[in-house]
């Protein structure tokens, strides 16, 4: 298996023995082996490169070379696609007029990735799961596009426009070269990520970010002794290393035990009852979902190993190392909802496609979020039907919760049935959801799918026919509509009506 996959590598061979020995494909040696070793680097950084003992210069510059040698070693000279893609945009960022900038931006920036993970899926084997280097690229363009309406946020557009995160975020300078380089290519987030917003990575560089905006949310203790000593990453660190082993152990043990194409197997389809084709299905994606729980958790114990990550303190008075996770892995595994598993489930991708998307798009922004999530993710038919697929999910889900959820509030006995309901129901509705983000190909795709005859996708159609769920921005709109009448009949109502309308937005 390994010696098949070595011609498909074009990184470094050095690993090669190892790749044969534990019969791994080479470049997911590689990818292993350079997040351990930047794991390492990361520990490095954060005593020997301390704000307090270095520039924010030499931290850029060291950041940025061990981001390139990284890459180099995984992909060859295919890294050079990362400064490619950097150097257009940045380019555009230069050149391009700050009215419209951001959205050439976006474009040069999605469309070259695009254009690479095309390229990718006809010069190597449809389908091959292996670290490719259009991975790095996704967070890449993550981080462009987002540092682009930053940009736009905070030097063409005024206060009263923004939201208050907008406003936290806006970025009221031009980045240096080295500046941009080092947010998109430094060594702890290059290749798995995750994304961040450049202002917080700035406040990491600098020194500053267990200051003000984290001091803000802090308690009594945390004003107190808690905030007098910088927060150690230590036992956050370990204990997600700990997730990374144990997530690790789990995936090699039952992906192969539980395939997820056995579902569309003709022998298992028609001689197992439907029910357990539903268990499978269930335990074939649980199987597969601790490959990206190691992947995440590892990327973010080695932004933490760094320093960077911090996010307060919990009540208790313990630093929380939570700003950039990608994921909460109990949350997930127990939502009771279709959005509160996404909600869970790669987290700063879900924020960067509210902030440049569902929050800017001003017609239909969870069909467009989802479009754009797709276009994202690639170029496989899969993703597309996926997607599609979730739309529906969504809208159902969303039609559910407002109209049936009220009537198991009256207990908390009702409460529960209606909580294992749902997590059941969203369980199996993901799974169902995801099939064709794994098998990728269209025939396979429809094979399952027409194996279950379509039913979630028409069950999808009826509940949001007979239970229709005006949006969320319609019922602003509305409600702001009848503050603004009440205004006009009270005028002694002009303040609350204001502070109304505040907790509307």
């Amino acid at each position: 298996m390994a010696t098949q996959t070595t011609a498909s590598c074009t990184g470094s061979t050095l690993l090669q023995p190892l790749s044969d020995i534990i019969n791994l494909p080479l470049d997911q040696v590689n990818f292993v082996a350079c997040q351990l070793f930047a794991l390492l680097m990361a520990v490095w950084f954060r005593i020997y490169l301390h704000p307090s003992k270095t520039s924010p210069f030499i931290r850029h510059v060291v950041a940025t070379l061990l981001g390139f040698y990284l890459a180099l070693f995984c992909f060859g000279w295919y890294s050079l696609h990362f400064l490619v893609q950097s150097g257009l945009s940045y380019g555009v960022m230069i050149f391009a007029g700050l009215e419209h900038m951001h959205k050439y931006c976006f474009i040069v920036t999605l469309g070259y990735l695009i254009v690479c993970q095309i390229t990718r899926v006809y010069v190597f084997d449809y389908g091959m799961y292996s670290a490719d280097f259009t991975g790095p690229m996704m967070v890449i363009t993550q981080k462009i596009t987002s540092m682009a309406f930053e940009i736009h946020d905070g030097l063409a557009k005024k206060e009263s426009q923004l939201t208050p995160n907008q406003k936290y975020l806006a970025i009221s300078r031009m980045p240096s070269l080295l500046e941009y380089l080092s947010y998109n290519c430094n060594f702890m987030g290059i290749l798995a990520g995750p994304t961040c917003s450049y202002r917080d990575y700035m406040d990491f560089i600098e020194g500053t970010c267990y200051q003000a905006r984290h001091q803000e949310n802090a308690n009594g203790k945390e004003n107190g002794k808690f905030k007098q000593s910088e927060p150690s990453p230590k036992n956050d660190v370990i204990s997600k290393l700990c997730t990374c082993a144990i997530s690790l152990a789990v995936y090699l043990s039952l992906y192969k035990l539980l395939p997820v194409d056995y579902s569309i197997d003709d022998y298992f389809v028609k001689s197992t009852p439907f029910y357990l084709q539903v268990i499978y299905l269930y335990l074939a994606m649980l199987a597969l979902r601790p490959k990206y729980y190691f992947v995440w958790t590892l990327a973010d114990a080695i932004n933490n190993a760094a320093g960077f990550g911090f996010n307060g303190y919990n009540k208790d008075g313990s630093p929380r190392w939570d700003l950039i996770s990608n994921l909460r892995i109990l949350d997930i595994e127990f939502a009771t909802s279709f959005k509160l598993f996404l909600d869970n489930w790669n987290i700063q991708t879900a924020l960067w496609l509210k902030r440049v998307c569902y929050e800017r798009c001003p017609v239909n922004p969870t069909a467009a979020t989802f479009l754009l999530s797709a276009m994202w993710h690639g170029v496989y038919p899969g993703y597309y039907m996926t997607f599609v697929t979730g739309i529906g999910m969504t809208m159902a889900a969303r039609a559910v919760r407002h109209n049936i959820r009220p009537y198991f509030l009256v207990s908390d006995s009702h409460k529960l049935v209606y909580d294992v309901i749902t997590w059941a129901c969203t369980q199996v509705a993901i799974s169902y959801t995801v099939v064709p983000f794994v098998l990728l190909a269209v025939g396979s795709s429809l094979k399952f799918y027409s194996s279950w005859y379509f039913c979630l996708h028409l069950l999808c159609l009826l509940v949001v026919l007979a239970l229709p769920v005006k949006s969320k921005r319609r019922q602003a709109k509305e409600l702001q509509e009848s503050q603004r009448k009440d205004s006009q009949s009270d005028p002694s109502s002009t303040d609350s009506n204001c502070n109304q309308k505040d907790k509307t937005s």
